[in-house]
C-alpha cells in the first residue's frame, strides 16, 4: 500500500530517503509484488541492497536493472527521488514549473532541467485516446506566440489572415481544443484554423451524433454527422447553451502557465506544454482527484515510453 502523502512537504521528506522513493515505483509498476525482468520477461528476481539493484536469474545480457529500467527515467544520472520530487511538483503546481527553477531546487543546471522537464510531460501525454468523447461537446482554437509589435521588422506578417483573421495569427502557432462538458478536453497543435485541419480533429476525437458548440468560424461549418450550434462572439459570447466557455477557461489556464512560467516556448515544443497542462486539467480536484493521485496517474505514464536528447532537440 502507497503512503498516504498530501502535501509537496510529505513528497519531500518521504522521498528524502531513496529506498522510499524505490518502494514507491515498485508499487506502481508491479502493482501485485511481482518484479519483472524487463529484458527477458522473467519472474526469478532477486533484489541487491548494496547495489539498489534487482537481478534476474535467467542467462541473458543486462541481467542486472534498476526501477528506472523501461520508463522515462532510463539511463538518467539525476536519483530517483528527485525525479519524483519534480514529478509531484509539474504534476500539481497550476502554472507548471520553470526549469531555472528546477535547477535551483536540486542543484543540476537549466540545460539538464529542460531536458528533465520535457521527459516528464512526455509522460503526461495521453498517445492513444481510445474513447471518443460525446454528448456536447465544444470545440475552439487558439493562437500561441509572441505579440506581433514585438516583432523585427523582417518577421512581422504581412496582410490579414484566412476569414479576416488579424495578422497577428499568422506570426503565431494554432492550437485546437476539443471539450466534453463535464468532462475531459483535448488539445493538439494544427498546422491552421482551415476547415481541412480543425475538421479533421474533430472527426477523430469526437463521436459521431454529437452536439458541437463553437464559436462563427467558418471552418466549423458544413462537417456532417453532427448537431452544429455556434454563437457569434461579435455581438455576444453566451446564447442559453450555446457557448465555448469551458474551454476559454482552459484557454486562460494555458495562456498563464506559458505566459508566466515558461515565457518563451518554440512552436516545435509547444505541443508537450499544450500537453502538460491538458494532463493538469483533466485531473482537476473538480473530478474529486488528490494530489497524490495525480501524482500517481503522471507516474503511471511513466513506464514504457522514451526521449532521448538527441529526439528532443532533433524537433
Amino acid at each position: 500500500m502507497q503512503p498516504d502523502l498530501k502535501t509537496l512537504h510529505d513528497a519531500m521528506v518521504h522521498f528524502l530517503e531513496p529506498q522510499n522513493a524505490i518502494d514507491y515505483m515498485v508499487r506502481l509498476r508491479w502493482p501485485d509484488g511481482v518484479v519483472i525482468c524487463p529484458t527477458c520477461g522473467g519472474k526469478d528476481v532477486t533484489w541487491m541492497p548494496t547495489r539498489s539493484l534487482y537481478q534476474c536469474k535467467g542467462k541473458h545480457p543486462k541481467r542486472q536493472f534498476s526501477v528506472k529500467v523501461g520508463t522515462i527515467f532510463e539511463d538518467s544520472p539525476i536519483s530517483l527521488g528527485k525525479w519524483l520530487l519534480i514529478g509531484w511538483m509539474l504534476a500539481n503546481c497550476r502554472n507548471g514549473i520553470s526549469s531555472h527553477e528546477v535547477a535551483r531546487t536540486i542543484g543540476i543546471t537549466q540545460k539538464s532541467a529542460w531536458f528533465m522537464l520535457h521527459r516528464l510531460r512526455t509522460a503526461a501525454q495521453e498517445e492513444n485516446h481510445s474513447e471518443p468523447l460525446f454528448d456536447e461537446v465544444e470545440c475552439d482554437e487558439t493562437f500561441i506566440g509572441g505579440k506581433v509589435g514585438n516583432m523585427h521588422t523582417s518577421r512581422k506578417p504581412k496582410g490579414t489572415g484566412f476569414s479576416g483573421k488579424p495578422v497577428g495569427a499568422m506570426a503565431k502557432t494554432t492550437v485546437m481544443g476539443i471539450l466534453q462538458r463535464g468532462g475531459n478536453v483535448r488539445a493538439m497543435v494544427v498546422k491552421n484554423h482551415k476547415r481541412k485541419h480543425l475538421q479533421a480533429e474533430i472527426q477523430k476525437h469526437v463521436a459521431p451524433g454529437s452536439t458541437l458548440y463553437t464559436d462563427d468560424l467558418h471552418s466549423y461549418r458544413g462537417l456532417p454527422g453532427y448537431v452544429h450550434h455556434y454563437v457569434d462572439h461579435a455581438t455576444k459570447y453566451v446564447s442559453g447553451q450555446v457557448h465555448t466557455n469551458g474551454l476559454e477557461n482552459f484557454w486562460s489556464l494555458l495562456k498563464r502557465c506559458i505566459k508566466g512560467t515558461y515565457i518563451q516556448v518554440r512552436p516545435e515544443h509547444l505541443q508537450a506544454y499544450v500537453a502538460e497542462q491538458v494532463f493538469r486539467y483533466n485531473t482537476r480536484k473538480k473530478l474529486d482527484i488528490t494530489e497524490q493521485q495525480r501524482f500517481s496517474t503522471l507516474l503511471e505514464g511513466t513506464t514504457g515510453k522514451r526521449l532521448t536528447y538527441e529526439e528532443l532537440i532533433s524537433r
